[in-house]
């Protein structure tokens, strides 16, 4: 650790156990303390560097440490942390070093902590995964050891404050054209699209900008793990899911708001992603008159999107047969739209495919 690392971390330690010893008192604001204790033990340094200084000890006393910086960036996409020292983001596509680490464990188990804390959700041995969504939006995993063998692990997808539009996305050769104004045809004709794709490739982005074609007049539900999407329609309803908590409890699966969502007079469901039993809940519904729907699932084709429906939809396990499922699937579901990433790091839709009867 370089010598200000340490007198960071030494700074940081010392006001942490004022506050233990001043329980009761008074506090001084954090910057404050931290200023007057910088100018005690940094004296001889020059007043831009203590100012830097003071920057990183709030920084970590009070933010997310060396992720502070990451976060502020418009240019990243995503930020993987695999370990105190192996810390790496993700620009137009690409992964790469992000130059910046954490101090030690215990530094990253501390900004993990700050992370999850705030949005009522822990790791332990016990529960040593986690998944949340930060206030921007942004979707943060987290997993420690003993199932991150090489030390705590952090994933934060972007959120990417305004959605692109479809204009954006056929600026940017997601779509050309044509496949935009064929789309935009198919939603407003109230057909059922399912999205695939593998990570990172699109699917969401896609999805929120198909979105875009639906009536503003028309009542809509969406439903995800982590609410991602932002329509600009007046006459939305955000369903998010919830873990159980610690003792277990209160869980609410995409299934479970899927089922409620069919109660509450939807003109157009949207699911974030299928991924689970409710496969077989969103094919009853396309067959029972709630057409219109858009989805996305993880997949490496369009036939292959199919399959994992199917697949998906046998894990309800009520006993139907894998034809009867078949038959669902092809009549509810009316396109399957694939998205790629390509070898230079953008996304591309590589085909729009009809369900056959």
């Amino acid at each position: 650790m370089d010598p200000r690392g340490r007198l960071a971390t030494e700074i940081r330690a010392g006001l942490i156990e004022q506050r233990r010893t001043r329980a009761g008192q008074t506090e001084e604001g954090i910057e404050q303390a931290v200023r007057r204790a910088v100018d005690q033990r940094a004296a001889m340094l020059s007043q831009g560097a203590r100012e830097d200084l003071v920057e990183r000890i709030l920084r970590e006393a009070s933010g997310l440490g060396p992720l502070e910086v990451l976060l502020d960036d418009a240019t990243v996409e995503e930020v993987m942390v695999n370990g105190p020292d192996l810390v790496y983001v993700e620009r137009a596509g690409r992964i790469e070093p992000a130059g910046v680490r954490f101090e030690d464990e215990e530094q990253l188990r501390n900004t993990i902590e700050r992370i999850l804390a705030p949005l009522g959700r822990r790791v332990d041995e016990l529960s040593p995964m986690a998944d949340a969504r930060l206030p921007d939006g942004s979707r943060v995993n987290v997993v420690i050891p003993p199932l991150a063998v090489d030390g705590p692990a952090i994933s934060i997808r972007r959120f990417p404050g305004e959605r692109p539009t479809v204009d954006d996305l056929v600026g940017w050769g997601t779509l050309t054209r044509a496949q935009a104004e064929r789309l935009g045809s198919e939603v407003a004709a109230r057909r059922s699209i399912l999205i695939s794709g593998g990570t990172g490739s699109g699917k969401t982005t896609l999805l929120n900008a198909l979105s875009g074609f639906i009536e503003s007049g028309e009542r809509i539900v969406t439903i995800e793990d982590a609410a991602e999407l932002s329509l600009a329609q007046p006459h939305v309803v955000r369903l998010e899911s919830r873990p159980p908590s610690i003792e277990g409890r209160g869980e609410v699966t995409i299934r479970d708001l899927l089922r409620n969502a069919l109660r509450m007079r939807p003109d157009r469901i949207l699911i974030g992603e299928v991924r689970g039993p409710e496969a077989l809940d969103l094919l009853t519904a396309l067959n029972t008159g709630h057409d219109g729907a858009l989805s996305t699932v993880h997949a490496s084709s369009a036939t292959d999107a199919l399959a994992r429906i199917e697949v998906l939809a046998l894990m309800a396990d009520v006993g139907l047969p894998l034809d009867v499922i078949g038959a669902q699937l092809r009549r509810g579901i009316d396109l399957v739209v694939h998205i790629s990433r390509t070898a230079d790091g953008g996304r591309r839709v590589t085909g729009i495919e009809e369900v056959g009867r």
